[in-house]
């Protein structure tokens, strides 16, 4: 009887050690399990914070490539005039460190680099690159010193009719023809007539006509000014305010005259002018011819 008590104790004492190690073991494999799990959590945290977003790592990259395609144009038409490192050669071309993506985009995209002569001025001709390939070169030039940036809208494209005014809403609003007529006249009439047709300067040089200009090339021209053009920063001239120049210019091209034949819109002096010299050269030419009738 004592034998059978001993042997079922020994078997419950051996029963109760296996449970107590199956509870140790389950207990070390969710502390584990738990351990893994935070250790995995905390290397994703931390790999997520240092690893760069996808999106941003692409940017950088499309921008590297923007920048070498850059290069590569400026090493074939530009480098003769302006230098390797774009310090500028005496007698050729200026430096272009520090001019910004704004200028290179005027003068390329207007056709007016590279130049076909050196000549008192550059005139504006078919640009001989696209825009993509004006945007890479620009890119190049502001990797080298910065300067005044392109206006992009909010969805990364080139900002061209939403520059027509500082309150356009898809439509020009009279108020900022009204406000950009009145600083046209005081900054520009003098060099590029009334309705921005253009006119001669001095040394053979001239200030172009502006409706061929869109509405960038007229805000970077403002911003960096090209060539005679003075330079109008945002002390000068707001950025509302280079808009709403813009808007008028832009509202003088699409607005047809009232009087007909506009005369190239030369102003109301050149244009009476014209009208009293053809009105009495008819009224002379009239008498003549009845004259010799009677």
């Amino acid at each position: 009887m004592d034998n059978i008590q001993q042997t079922a104790a020994v078997e419950e004492t051996t029963a109760a050690a296996k449970k107590t190690r199956r509870r140790r073991k389950a207990k070390r494999t969710l502390a584990g399990a738990f351990a893994l799990s935070i250790g995995l959590s905390g290397a994703g945290v931390l790999a997520s914070a240092l690893t760069p977003d996808a999106q941003i790592a692409t940017a950088q990259k499309d921008d590297q490539a923007l920048v070498q395609e850059g290069k590569d144009i400026y090493d074939v038409a530009c480098i003769t005039c302006h230098g390797a490192n774009l310090q500028g050669i005496e007698g050729r071309g200026p430096s272009l460190v520090g001019i910004g993506a704004g200028s290179v985009y005027f003068q390329v995209h207007s056709g007016r680099m590279p130049m076909m002569s050196n000549d008192a001025q550059a005139e504006r001709k078919t640009p001989r690159y696209t825009e993509q390939q004006t945007q890479a070169l620009a890119a190049y030039v502001a990797a080298n010193g910065g300067g005044a940036d392109i206006v992009y809208n909010e969805d990364g494209t080139i900002a061209q009719e939403s520059l027509r005014g500082a309150n356009y809403n898809g439509q020009i609003q009279a108020e900022d023809v009204a406000k950009g007529s009145e600083l046209f006249r005081m900054n520009c009439a003098s060099c590029h007539n009334f309705t921005g047709q253009g006119g001669a300067l001095s040394s053979g040089k001239y200030a172009p006509p502006l409706a061929p200009a869109n509405e960038q090339e007229i805000y970077q021209a403002m911003l960096t000014g090209p060539q005679n053009m003075p330079k109008f920063s945002d002390r000068q001239l707001s950025a509302d305010e280079k808009k709403d120049i813009i808007a008028y210019l832009k509202s003088a091209k699409e607005t047809p005259s009232p009087a007909g034949w506009d005369l190239g819109g030369l102003g109301p002096v050149a244009e009476g002018l014209a009208m009293w010299i053809i009105g009495i050269s008819a009224l002379c030419v009239a008498a003549m011819w009845i004259g010799s009738r009677s």
